[in-house]
C-alpha cells in the first residue's frame, strides 16, 4: 500500500511540475551501492573475517551428519548410541548458539556497513543531480516503466568510486 501510495504521489507532483519540463533520472540504488569498489572491498573483508567461524560451524553439522550416520548404521550396542546421541545433543546445542552468534554479529555488520555506504550514496547522488541539472532522481523499484537512457546508475557508480576509492 504505501509503494503505490508513495508513487501516486510522486506521479502527482510530477504532473504539477510536468509543464516546467522537469528533468528526470532512474537510478538502481541497490545496484548502485553492490557494485562500488568500495562495497566489493567491504564485503570480501567481511566474509574474510567470518570464514572461520563459518567453517566451525560446517564442521559442527559434518559432524552431526556423521554421527547421525553411525547410530542409524544398526552396527552399535545400546550404550554406544546412547553416548553418540549425547555427543550429537552437545554438538546440536553448539552448533544452534554459533549460527545465531554468527548471523546475529553478520547481521549488525552488514547493517552498519550498508548504512555508511547508503549515506555515501546519497550525496553523491545529489551531487550527479545538479551537476546534471535533474530535478527528481527516482530509484528503479519505484518506476513502473522507464527508458533505459533516463538510467544513471553507471554514472552514479563511477562518480562514487571516484569520491570514496577503496582502500
Amino acid at each position: 500500500m504505501f509503494r503505490i501510495t508513495s508513487v501516486f504521489c510522486l506521479a502527482l507532483t510530477f504532473s504539477a511540475v510536468a509543464p516546467a519540463q522537469s528533468k528526470v533520472a532512474i537510478v538502481n540504488f541497490q545496484k548502485a551501492i553492490g557494485d562500488t569498489d568500495e562495497m566489493k572491498k567491504t564485503t570480501a573483508t567481511v566474509e574474510a573475517k567470518f570464514k572461520p567461524r563459518q567453517d566451525e560451524l560446517n564442521k559442527l553439522q559434518s559432524d552431526l551428519q556423521a554421527i547421525d550416520q553411525q547410530i542409524n548404521s544398526g552396527k552399535l550396542n545400546q550404550n554406544a548410541v546412547a553416548e553418540l546421541q549425547l555427543q550429537g545433543q552437545r554438538k546440536q546445542r553448539d552448533a544452534q548458539r554459533l549460527s545465531e552468534d554468527l548471523q546475529a554479529e553478520f547481521d549488525r555488520e552488514r547493517q552498519d556497513v550498508l548504512s555508511k555506504a547508503a549515506e555515501k550514496m546519497q550525496k553523491v547522488v545529489a551531487k550527479i543531480a545538479e551537476e546534471k541539472g535533474l530535478d527528481f532522481v527516482i530509484d528503479t523499484t519505484q518506476a513502473i516503466y522507464f527508458k533505459p537512457a533516463m538510467d544513471i546508475t553507471a554514472d552514479i557508480i563511477a562518480a562514487y568510486n571516484k569520491a570514496n576509492p577503496a582502500k
